[in-house]
């Protein structure tokens, strides 16, 4: 688990490299989708995070121009092309006027890592720990940048979603789009996991540290006891290498388990094996 890439962010805790032992586990092969997850609410009249703050971000580049100034309150000051926008959720991911009827087999997105858990212990299951994550991501590959090998265009094939060129004002969509895609979009890795790499942000069950050892080896992590922010893992079709190289199967990143945007979903995990 883990890498020691050279271009990789240490402050994010990739390395070291490090043995671990997991026990069986079943993940999805998809990631939650907004289908799967409408039936959740449909059952359960629950309200994602987002629905009761009455905002989500979202990224500039998809709201439309002529609504721009209607829909968006504010913009994160380090970071200008998330937008503020009241009304975006799971259901109207632009906010306002938008919906996800054409969209029913992309991931799910607008849901907190609150969100998230309520929607695995619904469906009796659990998110993955980053090691059972990471360990399914790779596909049986071992230090491999990608879940197919250390070549993200093999014979200029994309084999995920995620941005070309120039970050953050001109997504080309060379790999057939400038958002999010169909879960299956793209093939599936060796374990038979589909959009592992891009599309959006996976939640992890951990709290996030960047502290690891290389030694001893360790059986089933599951993180720190507490902390302040949850393991993202996968990145995202907002993914580029001059600004978010982060859909390496080792790469990581972390946000508040309250936090939502366009561009982060999850699927869920079981303990055991059938």
């Amino acid at each position: 688990m883990g890498t020691d890439y050279d271009r990789g962010f240490p402050q994010d805790g990739e390395g070291p490299v490090r043995p671990v032992t997991l026990s069986a586990f079943e993940i999805d092969a998809y990631p939650v989708t907004n289908e799967d997850f409408a039936a959740f609410v449909a059952e359960t009249r629950f309200l994602t995070e987002a629905e009761k703050f009455g905002w989500s971000f979202v990224f500039w580049s998809h709201i439309p121009d002529e609504r721009f100034e209607e829909l968006v309150e504010d913009t994160a000051a380090a970071t200008p092309w998330w937008c503020k926008v009241p009304g975006a959720a799971w259901n109207q991911p632009e906010g306002p006027g938008s919906d996800v009827n054409s969209r029913q087999n992309h991931p799910v997105v607008h849901v907190s890592w609150n969100d998230a858990a309520a929607y695995a212990a619904w469906a009796s299951k659990s998110l993955p720990t980053e090691a059972q994550w990471e360990f399914a991501a790779r596909g049986g590959l071992e230090q491999k940048l990608y879940p197919w090998g250390d070549e993200l265009t093999p014979g200029g094939k994309h084999l995920c979603n995620i941005w070309q060129g120039q970050f953050p004002v001109d997504d080309t969509g060379e790999d057939g789009y400038a958002g999010s895609c169909a879960v299956d979009a793209f093939p599936e890795n060796e374990y038979g996991l589909y959009s592992i790499t891009g599309n959006v942000w996976e939640w992890c069950a951990d709290w996030f540290h960047a502290d690891f050892s290389a030694a001893p080896p360790l059986r089933d992590p599951t993180g720190p006891a507490r902390g302040e922010a949850k393991v993202m893992k996968g990145g995202s079709f907002l993914c580029h290498a001059s600004y978010c190289n982060r859909y390496r199967v080792a790469a990581r990143t972390s946000n508040t388990p309250e936090s939502s945007a366009s561009n982060i979903g999850f699927r869920c995990a079981r303990n055991g094996a059938r």
